[in-house]
C-alpha cells in the first residue's frame, strides 16, 4: 500500500482510511501528525480536527455533514456521530467554457456497430418480445421456452448439468454424503450454437404494470417500452396486449413514432382477446418473431467513430472507496467521451444531493439549471412527503462500508460525471438527443436506473461497485468496474474490470482509463461482460414516488 491515508480536497476534514488504522497510531495530514484516537477500518474516516457538536463535516470540498457530538481528532465518524447535512443549492454561477482532455489518441479509434437507419449506432442487435401488461407475462415465458432453447438464445446453464449428474447419481444409489458433495466444478455448461449469428440476443421483458394502477404510470411505462423498441441495440420487437388495459397499442404506436419518426424496424403487435385462443396468439406471435430473427440477421456490425455512444454512468453496492478509484475513473471516461463528441450519462438524483450546485453552475444556460433544479426538487419533494427523504438513501450495506451520510455518497457518486459542461437534463423516460454530458432523472435503486438509462437511449453502461452487484440489462452490454482489489479478486464472476490498483497506487487514473477505454471498445463491437455470460437481463420499470 503507498499511502495509508487520504485527504482527497484541500478543505476536508473528514479523511479516508486506505487501510484498517489502530488506535495511537500516528499518520501526517496536510504536514501535521495526527493520533488516531480508535480503531478505523479501511475505507471510513476520522476527523483531521477537533469537531464539537453542529461543526461541519467537509469531505470532497464540499459540505457533506455535521458533528451530533464532540468528535476528538484523530476520532472515527460513525452514523452515531455525525448526520446528513448538504449545501442548498442557489443561483448558477457559470463554470465558464470547458478545457476538454488530449483526446487525440483516441479521435481514430473505432467500434463495430450496427448502424440503424435512423443514424443511431448500436452496440449490440436484439430481438424483443414484450407484454404490454403484466396479464401476458406467461404467454411471454411460454415463448421464451420454446424458442431461447431451440435457437441458441439461452445462456449456457451449468446447473442444468449439475441437476443432470445428480440424478445420474442417484439413481445409481448415491447416498445423501455423495450427492452434496458434487464439485460444481467439474459440470461442464453446453448450450446450442446460436442459429442466428448476428442476432446479439432474443430478450422478453417482463413487467408488473400495464394496468390496475394509476393510469400515469402506464402512460410512463408505454414511454419506457417506447424507448426500448427504438433503441439502437434493438432491431425489431413482438408486442403481446390483452386488450383491456390501460396500457393500450395505439399508445405505444403514438410513441414510438414521436421518437423516431418513419423507423423501418419491424414490430409485431399481437392482442389476445382479439383471436380465437391462446395458441394462437403465441402461435402468431413465435412465427412473427421467428420471421423477425431472419430479418434481424442479415444487419452486420460496421465501423463507427467514438462518438456514436452513449454511455450511462451507474454505481451501486457503493463503498467507501468507490468515490476515490473507481467513479473517478469514470468521470476521466465521461470527459474522454464529451470530448470526443459522445454523450456520457450521470443518473441517480438521490446521489446527487449535496452536489447540486456544482452542476448547476456546469449548465451550459439558465434553462438547463433551472430544469435540473426543478426536477431533482420535485423528486425530493416527493420523497419528504413519503418519509423517506435522499438523506435515508444510503442502504445498510452502504453504511458499514463507509457511506455514512448521504451527502458523503453523492459527492463520492457525482464523480462519474467527471468535470464537462452539462449539455442537457431529462426527466425519465425522456431520450437523449444532445451530444455531452447529460443528467438524466432516475432513481437510486441499482436495476430501475439501469433499466432507465437503457430506455432513454444508453447504448453501453458502466457499472461501479464496492461490494458486488449482481445485474445487466437486456439491451445494453453492462460493464462492472470494481472499486477495490479485494472484490475483483472474490466475485471475478460478476467484475469486468479492477480499478482497485488506484487505491493500491499501483496505477494512475489516466493510465487506467486506457485500459477501460480499451475494454468499452471491446464491448461495443460484441464482446460478453460477466452480466451477459450470466444471462443477467434485469429489467424494472420506476413506479415514481414509490421507490428512492
Amino acid at each position: 500500500m503507498k499511502h495509508r491515508i487520504l485527504q482527497i480536497h484541500h478543505s476536508d476534514n473528514a479523511i479516508v482510511a486506505l487501510t484498517d488504522l489502530k488506535a495511537g497510531e500516528v499518520v501526517e495530514v496536510a504536514g501535521k501528525n495526527i493520533t488516531i484516537s480508535e480503531d478505523v477500518s479501511a475505507k471510513h474516516k476520522f476527523a483531521s480536527v477537533a469537531l464539537q457538536a453542529g461543526d461541519e463535516i467537509v469531505q470532497y470540498g464540499v459540505l457533506v455533514g455535521a458533528a451530533l457530538s464532540p468528535i476528538p481528532e484523530g476520532g472515527r465518524m460513525t452514523t452515531e456521530n455525525i448526520e446528513h447535512r448538504a449545501q442548498t443549492p442557489g443561483p448558477r454561477e457559470f463554470s465558464g467554457e470547458w478545457d476538454g482532455p488530449d483526446v487525440k489518441p483516441w479521435q481514430d479509434r473505432h467500434f463495430m456497430g450496427f448502424h440503424r437507419a435512423n443514424g443511431r449506432v448500436g452496440t449490440a442487435n436484439h430481438w424483443l418480445v414484450i407484454p404490454l401488461v403484466f396479464c401476458e407475462n406467461r404467454n411471454i415465458d411460454t415463448i421464451a421456452q420454446a424458442m431461447c432453447e431451440e435457437l441458441g438464445f439461452a445462456p449456457a446453464n451449468p446447473y442444468r448439468g449439475l441437476v443432470q449428474q445428480l440424478d445420474a447419481l442417484h439413481e445409481k444409489g448415491a447416498d445423501v454424503d455423495e450427492l452434496q458433495s458434487l464439485d460444481l466444478s467439474e459440470v461442464v455448461a453446453s448450450g446450442k450454437e446460436r442459429r442466428f449469428p448476428n442476432v446479439s440476443g432474443l430478450k422478453f421483458l417482463n413487467h408488473a404494470g400495464g394496468c390496475g394502477g394509476a393510469s400515469s404510470d402506464s402512460v410512463t411505462l408505454v414511454k419506457l417500452l417506447a424507448g426500448y423498441i427504438t433503441h439502437p441495440n434493438v432491431a425489431g420487437a413482438t408486442v403481446l396486449s390483452l386488450g383491456c388495459q390501460k396500457a393500450q397499442i395505439d399508445m405505444l404506436k403514438a410513441e414510438i413514432e414521436k421518437r423516431s419518426p418513419g423507423d423501418p424496424r419491424s414490430v409485431f403487435f399481437f392482442e389476445q382477446q382479439a383471436m380465437s385462443s391462446e395458441r394462437e396468439l403465441v402461435s402468431e406471435a413465435i412465427k412473427a418473431t421467428f420471421t423477425g430473427l431472419v430479418q434481424a440477421n442479415r444487419l452486420e456490425r460496421q465501423p463507427s467513430p467514438l462518438s456514436a455512444l452513449t454511455i450511462g454512468m451507474e454505481c451501486g453496492g457503493s463503498d467507501g472507496f468507490s468515490g476515490i478509484s473507481a467513479n473517478p475513473l469514470l468521470g476521466v471516461i465521461s470527459d474522454r467521451l464529451a470530448a470526443l463528441g459522445g454523450t456520457p450519462v450521470l443518473s441517480e438524483f438521490p446521489e446527487l444531493c449535496g452536489v447540486e450546485q456544482n452542476l448547476v453552475n456546469r449548465c451550459d444556460s439558465d434553462s438547463i439549471a433551472n430544469r435540473f433544479r426543478k426536477i431533482i426538487g420535485a423528486y425530493g419533494d416527493r420523497a419528504d412527503a413519503l418519509g423517506e427523504g435522499f438523506s435515508n438513501n444510503p442502504s445498510p450495506g452502504n453504511v458499514r462500508d463507509g457511506l455514512i451520510t448521504d451527502a458523503i455518497k453523492s459527492a463520492g457518486a457525482a464523480r462519474k460525471g467527471g468535470t464537462s459542461n452539462v449539455k442537457d437534463v431529462l426527466d425519465y423516460t425522456e431520450p437523449f438527443t444532445k451530444p455531452g454530458l447529460n443528467l438524466l432523472c432516475t432513481p437510486g435503486n441499482d436495476v430501475e436506473s439501469t433499466t432507465a438509462l437503457a430506455g432513454s437511449g444508453a447504448n453501453l453502461i458502466l457499472f461501479t461497485t464496492g461490494l458486488g452487484t449482481p445485474t445487466g440489462n437486456p439491451v445494453t452490454p453492462v460493464i462492472k468496474i470494481s472499486s477495490n482489489q479485494a472484490l475483483a479478486q472474490r466475485l471475478p464472476d460478476i467484475i469486468d474490470f479492477d480499478a482497485g490498483s488506484i487505491i493500491s497506487g499501483e496505477k494512475g487514473l489516466e493510465d487506467l482509463a486506457d485500459d477501460l477505454l480499451d475494454l468499452i471498445l471491446r464491448v461495443a463491437s460484441g464482446e460478453s461482460t460477466c452480466a451477459m455470460k450470466l444471462g443477467q437481463d434485469d429489467f424494472l420499470p420506476w413506479k415514481r414516488g414509490l421507490s428512492l
